[in-house]
């Protein structure tokens, strides 16, 4: 006879999803010459369809700090923080946004030949949503901005986009770490393991969800 409970499924501590939805197998170990910093906005922590755990878990040294509004203090630890006693500058992903106050915009980017005294910070955010995050966090505003250069189409079918050529995080981290690094080749073995986790989540998806016109 039914208890009328719900048992809680079993967790992989690691990937913090359903064991029957571990995506550990899709994980690369990379290690980037830039410090990773990646800013995850909280509706970003249970999604299924994020990617920004799996580039986490794949990039040696990164770090992932959950929130929209950070206190300023802790935001400027996290973006300032030495390396082994050497100074790393903060660059933040993100394109030049339409409509800007002039003095939001990005300053100047600073010498970007040595990427170990850099430190890439990432928005792993929906657009809207990282936007709300700029606006939140005047130091993230302050930022040198990081541009693509001549980035690829995403694979990331299974959300939508408000652009074409608008990547998940995870492409649009290691297409630029590849840029910073000027190799190319690094970074594909996560980039072919993302398609194996876009088809592992596609698989969870109605058909009629996968015809859906992007946004």
């Amino acid at each position: 006879m039914s208890t009328g409970l719900n048992p809680k499924r079993a967790m992989c501590l690691r990937c913090l999803r359903a064991q029957s939805s571990c995506i550990c197998a899709w994980i690369r170990a990379l290690a980037p010459l830039a410090q990773v910093l990646i800013l995850q906005h909280p509706l970003e922590i249970h999604q299924a369809k994020g990617s920004g755990r799996l580039l986490h878990l794949s990039l040696d040294g990164s770090e992932l700090v959950n929130g929209e509004q950070f206190e300023e203090e802790t935001l400027r630890r996290l973006l300032y923080a030495d390396v082994g006693g050497e100074q790393v500058r903060p660059v933040l992903l993100y394109p030049d946004t339409p409509g800007e106050p002039r003095e939001s915009r990005a300053q100047a980017l600073p010498e970007l030949s040595v990427p170990t005294r850099l430190r890439l910070v990432i928005l792993d955010a929906t657009w809207r949503k990282s936007r709300k995050m700029l606006y939140l966090n005047p130091l993230l505003q302050q930022l040198p901005r990081l541009p693509l250069i001549d980035p690829p189409a995403s694979q990331y079918r299974i959300r939508k986009a408000h652009r074409a050529d608008q990547l998940s995080t995870l492409e649009a981290a290691c297409h630029a770490l590849a840029q910073l690094e000027n190799d190319e080749d690094k970074y594909l073995p996560l980039l072919q393991a993302f398609d194996g986790f876009v088809a592992q989540q596609t698989s969870y998806l109605p058909a009629e969800a996968l015809n859906d016109p992007p946004a």
